[in-house]
């Protein structure tokens, strides 16, 4: 296992994070049985070097965080870089079991303190290493919770903090305000071979800027890029919501990188890591791991043979060019947290305008290279 410095900070974390929604949460189809062997696969992914684990206090309800307790005793908590979320008030709004529903938020200061103290109850820690502010909106980012945040980062109750994207693929407003105005620790994002935007555009800025790590999510586009599927599988998770095509092209793609794959002599999953860690500021991976093959999979991985400077300008290529299949082939599109109008995009946020936005006119290119690659 090999280990990345977040710029600013002083975590040297994992290039492989757990995050443990998969057991501490329906979204991938599991539920509370699966607890036991969640709590085996983090302890032995600790055991294999991996030292960042992340989890959220709305998985579940809070369930997800208590799940990280017998870990970190089980490595001692010095050594376990430490991750939750904060922003949904499942207090008020609990959802409904096994619904894919947004709930209620809040990032008001005296929220984020509430829901700070109660996770650290269920973690039984005194503090979180890396707080993120779960799913924001371009609306609720203010200077009194940066305020907030700060204050309880002297407090010592949180080292870092960041912010993690979603719940579709895209927020990239967020993403660029959280860079460049916050300096956040981190931003957490759906980045992987297939998905590549707005994740490349974060990873060049924070690049470019010296501040913040790049967390990758759904780093095998919700497994195709495992060699899980066939066109003729079905999901009765998270997985139904994704458009047809993103299964039947999804097919397509990953053949047509079949000859990266090969020449390396890794998997498919691991070329999907390998890929991810060629970018310098992708300091860490968080694919799910359900079994322990997975886990075995993924940390071999992160073994430092990244792609070369070649391997991943012909990636892009074949991404800008829907991997010549057609325009049925393209990627989802990326999707803002607000209308072309202002609007926010929420349904707790009805009618609530963005007066200015903090990119008018034409988007900024990046022009920072691939550090990373080999030659």
């Amino acid at each position: 296992m090999r280990y990345r410095l977040i710029p600013g900070t002083e975590l040297r974390v994992s290039e492989l994070s757990f995050g443990n929604f998969i057991f501490g949460s329906f979204m991938w189809g599991k539920g509370p049985a699966d607890e036991p062997e969640g709590i085996r696969l983090q302890n032995r992914a600790f055991e294999m070097g991996v030292n960042f684990f992340d989890t959220a206090d709305a998985y579940d309800n809070g369930r997800a965080e208590k799940l990280m307790v017998e870990t970190l005793r089980f490595a001692g908590r010095e050594n376990i870089i430490l991750s939750t979320k904060f922003g949904y008030d499942f207090y008020a709004d609990p959802g409904t079991e096994g619904s894919h529903k947004e709930r209620k938020q809040d990032f008001s200061p005296a929220f984020i303190q509430k829901a700070l103290e109660e996770s650290l109850k269920r973690l039984q820690t005194d503090h979180i290493d890396l707080w993120q502010a779960h799913n924001i909106k371009l609306p609720q980012m203010n200077d009194a919770l940066v305020d907030a945040l700060n204050n309880l980062q002297k407090q010592g109750k949180i080292r870092h903090w960041g912010i993690a994207l979603g719940p579709a693929i895209g927020w990239r407003e967020e993403g660029v305000v959280a860079l460049k105005d916050w300096k956040v620790a981190t931003v957490q994002t759906v980045f992987n071979m297939l998905e590549q935007h707005p994740g490349r555009e974060f990873c060049e800025l924070a690049q470019e800027l010296g501040v913040g790590g790049i967390i990758s999510r759904v780093p095998h586009s919700s497994g195709i890029l495992q060699d899980l599927y066939t066109e003729n599988s079905t999901f009765t998770d998270h997985r139904k919501f994704r458009d047809r095509n993103w299964l039947v092209y999804g097919l397509k793609k990953v053949e047509k990188l079949r000859h990266i794959q090969k020449r390396h002599g890794c998997t498919m999953g691991q070329l999907a890591l390998k890929w991810l860690l060629t970018w310098p500021a992708c300091v860490s991976a968080q694919p799910n791991i359900a079994t322990e093959a997975e886990l075995n999979e993924f940390v071999a991985a992160c073994d430092g043979d990244l792609l070369t400077g070649e391997e991943m300008r012909e990636i892009q290529d074949l991404v800008e060019s829907d991997f010549g299949l057609g325009a049925d082939a393209h990627a989802c599109d990326v999707k803002s947290s607000v209308s072309i109008s202002g609007i926010a995009r929420s349904s707790y946020q009805k009618g609530q305008s963005v007066p200015s936005l903090p990119f008018t006119g034409p988007e900024h290119k990046f022009t920072v290279g691939l550090a990373g690659a080999r030659g």
